[in-house]
């Protein structure tokens, strides 16, 4: 196979701003496709990247390999295992969903279907920053570590794009947010074998974890910080010293671009990617039961602890 024939489902900002003009652009891909729930916006995706509007995702995924996902998790999710069943590989966005039951659902469907899968962090395929996971990884002797990820799409004088989405809206930076921190903490410091978790204002939420590594960890995450608080921070310490998560120098296109790379290796190879679909159901089991802890009714819960359970680093 010298191209990947990829069909897009979504329309919205993410799609339009990143998905769609790195697929059309990308050397080892043809962007077979669009479709959307709102077909006039499919059409005119389609157009601006010399593709073509589908009217149906089982259309489209009759005339692809593999089905990239920009749509919110709940629909994402219940497409990709059709996507999968139809013989697609999958390149999905973070979350895979928000309920356990269909992140699982999923990795079942991929799994019996022997579908390759790429999850899209983009701090994990960010090249500085993939390079510094890498070496922390390698490096180990992690004491501690403490993420924010704090962005302001719901402060009042937000112009984010993102600022009018419902799921977002719903669900929170716990869903939006918190796989990044937990893409690039969980292969550092090893699952989180016990995790509680706090609200803060608006939609904060503070996570603390304990790794298998036997380190700690914070998160605090959210979408409602003031404009002047808002940033990404990752800090570990350890026997090494202190480091920090370099910063991206640009914006995401560049680590789709290598995530669309992580997923032509792993179709070329037959080889899992890291940061595959059972990764992203293990974040999806993470960020689910810290979601209970949160919850006001329970905030005098103990630790929720998993077991018998580990990814690929």
């Amino acid at each position: 196979m010298t191209t990947l024939r990829i069909g897009l489902l979504g329309t919205g900002p993410w799609a339009r701003s990143v998905h769609a003009p790195a697929l059309a652009a990308h050397p080892g891909v043809e962007l077979t496709g669009i479709w959307g729930r709102r077909p006039e916006a499919a059409a005119a995706l389609a157009q601006v990247h010399g593709s073509r509007p589908y009217e149906a995702p089982d259309e489209l995924f009759a005339d692809c390999d593999a089905v990239a996902f920009a749509l919110p998790p709940s629909v994402q999710a219940p497409l990709a295992v059709r996507a999968a069943e139809a013989g697609r590989h999958l390149l999905l966005d973070k979350p895979v969903a928000t309920s356990v039951p269909e992140a699982r659902a999923l990795t079942d469907a991929a799994d019996r279907a022997g579908v390759a899968s790429v999850v899209f962090f983009t701090a994990r395929f960010g090249e500085q920053e993939g390079e510094w996971i890498a070496a922390q990884a390698a490096a180990g002797g992690w004491f501690t570590a403490h993420a924010d990820w704090l962005g302001s799409v719901f402060a009042d004088d937000s112009s984010s794009p993102y600022a009018d989405s419902p799921w977002r809206r719903a669900k929170g930076g716990l869903w939006d947010v918190g796989p990044h921190a937990l893409s690039v903490l969980l292969p550092v410091l090893g699952d989180a074998e016990a995790v509680t978790a706090t609200r803060g204002p608006a939609d904060t939420v503070l996570l603390t974890m304990r790794h298998s590594s036997g380190a700690a960890s914070t998160a605090t995450v959210g979408l409602a910080a003031p404009a002047a608080a808002a940033g990404v921070e990752v800090t570990l310490r350890g026997t090494a010293g202190i480091t920090t998560l370099p910063r991206r120098p640009g914006g995401p296109e560049p680590a789709y671009h290598r995530a669309v790379d992580a997923l032509l290796a792993a179709v070329g190879t037959g080889l899992p990617n890291a940061c595959d679909v059972h990764f992203g159901l293990r974040v999806t089991e993470i960020l689910a039961a810290a979601e209970g802890e949160a919850e006001p009714a329970h905030a005098s819960r103990g630790m929720t602890t998993w077991r018998n359970w580990s990814w690929r680093a």
